[in-house]
């Protein structure tokens, strides 16, 4: 009978934190969260990683089989190593496989815009629909894509990563190496760089929404223009993938103003005259990363 239990881990790796989940069926029987080391460094990050996941495993009881589920700011690529990670000491390094060479097991990595979108589309704002695509708006900005609860990797694992496509090649540098990728417009950083560049001054994205509710000047020009760019790049995404719906996540998600006046750009910008896809905020909050990452395993993910 025990064998029969099901035990997942999920790990959220995160710039700042890096959060483990334990589940027993549908119970959560550990969540923590630890500081991912500083300075960007493979190593550290690796062993941290090991050491968070083993010390997890520690609680399953040893006659149960568990999975293991890893959601990373990147994705692996056909030859098992890290690609596209804001994490730039993780690019071109076997993250998987030194990983499951140190637990001796498989374990299951994807990308954490992925796995939040699968966490939505599993038990949050999007359990009613097909294909859900999911938007990771924060420091950066990501996508990821689900289809009937399962998540569309695409045969290079990059299926959903629109924060990189160049949407003004004129536009602000990114640090993937081309400009004006999405991330650039729409991501807390990339609304903070753009004031900077206008104004020679810096602000935190959260004084910047702060200083367009009071109608400072300069605050509502870098803030409208984040708008702006929300409904365009929104909208010509809609236009292509033709969602059931939207989700939105991360810190950026909680702006009010997306709900009301970016979906109005939204409709604006889309290749349809009455559009109905719904945009939805998230149900799970920033618990969504970690579920996500657990449920890898759920039914073939």
């Amino acid at each position: 009978m025990l064998k029969d239990i099901n035990y997942k881990i999920g790990v959220d790796l995160g710039g700042t934190k890096t959060e483990v989940l334990v589940l027993k069926d549908k119970d959560t029987i550990l969540r923590k969260r630890y500081k991912t080391p500083s300075g960007n460094n493979y190593d550290k990050i690796l062993n941290n990683l090991i050491d968070i996941i083993s010390e997890a495993i520690t609680i399953i009881p040893k006659e149960n089989e568990f999975s293991v589920g890893i959601g990373i700011p990147g994705s692996i690529d056909t030859n098992d190593l890290v690609q596209n990670a804001n994490t730039t000491s993780l690019i071109g390094k076997p993250l998987k496989k030194d990983i499951e060479n140190s637990l001796k097991m498989e374990v299951s990595v994807e990308n954490d815009a992925n796995c939040f979108t699968l966490a939505e589309s599993i038990s949050g704002a999007c359990s009613n629909y097909g294909l859900v695509f999911g938007i990771i708006m924060g420091t950066g900005c990501g996508g990821g894509i689900s289809i009937n609860k399962k998540i569309r990797s695409g045969p290079n694992n990059i299926a959903g990563e629109w924060g990189h496509m160049s949407v003004n090649p004129h536009g602000h540098d990114c640090y993937c190496g081309k400009k004006g990728c999405i991330e650039t417009l729409i991501s807390g950083k990339g609304v903070e760089n753009d004031y900077f560049v206008r104004f020679n001054k810096t602000l935190s994205m959260e004084e910047i929404v702060y200083g367009a509710k009071d109608d400072d000047e300069k605050c509502l020009i870098v803030y409208n223009s984040f708008l702006d760019n929300f409904g365009r790049v929104l909208g010509g995404l809609i236009s292509i993938l033709d969602p059931d719906a939207v989700v939105l996540g991360g810190g950026l998600s909680n702006i009010d103003d997306l709900y009301t006046k970016g979906i109005e750009l939204v409709r604006k910008n889309a290749f349809h005259a009455d559009l109905k896809t719904p945009i939805l905020k998230n149900k799970l909050g920033d618990s969504a990363g970690v579920y996500g990452a657990a449920w890898l395993s759920k039914e073939g993910n």
